[in-house]
């Protein structure tokens, strides 16, 4: 038995790069999953062909984290598919990275809807068909931690917000026994961010290992790790995988 079946999962932001792999992983150790797209309903519909094409069972949903009331139809969405929601996974994120003269007050507002926000709707709406014992885990940023260049105040920002977002979830839904975690990837080879793009070069002189970008599937298996029973006394921590970019 998958460390998973039986469970269900919501992965916001599912459609691409590390939240397509988390959606597939999952769904590979045995969830049912649901995952959410804004633009690439394309895209969302391969990853879910390809998880029913392997046996499992999944639903894409068009959820804009930007529109609470969205986020809120996903969750009711999932729970009318699969019938609540073990597993929630808020990866769905916006990066803009411009001088702070050049931000506008549009920009804050956006980048804080759609990376802080929905992160705080999305748990809200889950935690009333979440069963106790329930996994909440969130996708930062290596960029929390330290901001190694200008231009990226409003991510760095959102990202360590939802690491103080996670710390005090984690103590209050303890009685509980739901956990919640930050997972804080570095530089990860995505269409967003590919390894042989334009700033890679920068980014790798930041790391420590050669081991160069990580691969998406690299930042699902630790969120697997922390959506299984094995995890369950691992609650409030931020697990970075940047390649000793911010050691």
């Amino acid at each position: 038995m998958s460390s998973l079946t039986g469970k269900v999962a919501l992965v916001t932001g599912g459609s691409r790069g590390i939240g397509a792999a988390i959606a597939k992983r999952l769904a590979a150790d045995g969830a049912d999953v649901a995952l959410t797209y804004v633009n690439a309903e394309k895209a969302a519909a391969s990853i879910v062909r390809a998880i029913t094409e392997s046996g499992g069972k999944a639903l894409a949903v068009h959820a804009d984290g930007a529109k609470p009331e969205d986020i809120e139809a996903a969750v009711s969405a999932t729970v009318d598919a699969f019938g609540r929601i073990d597993i929630l996974v808020n990866n769905a994120g916006i990066f803009r990275a411009a001088p702070i003269e050049a931000l506008s007050t549009a920009d804050f507002d956006a980048t804080f809807a759609v990376n802080v926000r929905a992160a705080f709707v999305a748990t809200r709406a889950a935690l009333s068909v979440m069963p106790d014992g329930g996994r909440i885990i969130s996708i930062g940023s290596n960029l929390a931690v330290r901001a190694p260049s200008p231009g990226l105040s409003l991510y760095t920002a959102s990202k360590a917000a939802i690491a103080g977002l996670s710390q005090a979830f984690a103590r209050e839904l303890g009685p509980r026994g739901i956990t919640v975690n930050t997972v804080h990837p570095g530089s990860t080879n995505t269409d967003m961010n590919p390894e042989d793009g334009p700033h890679a070069e920068d980014q790798r002189t930041l790391m420590a290992s050669n081991q160069g970008f990580a691969d998406p599937s690299e930042v699902a298996d630790i969120v697997a790790y922390l959506a299984s029973p094995a995890a369950r006394s691992v609650t409030g921590a931020a697990w970075t995988i940047d390649n000793g970019a911010n050691a």
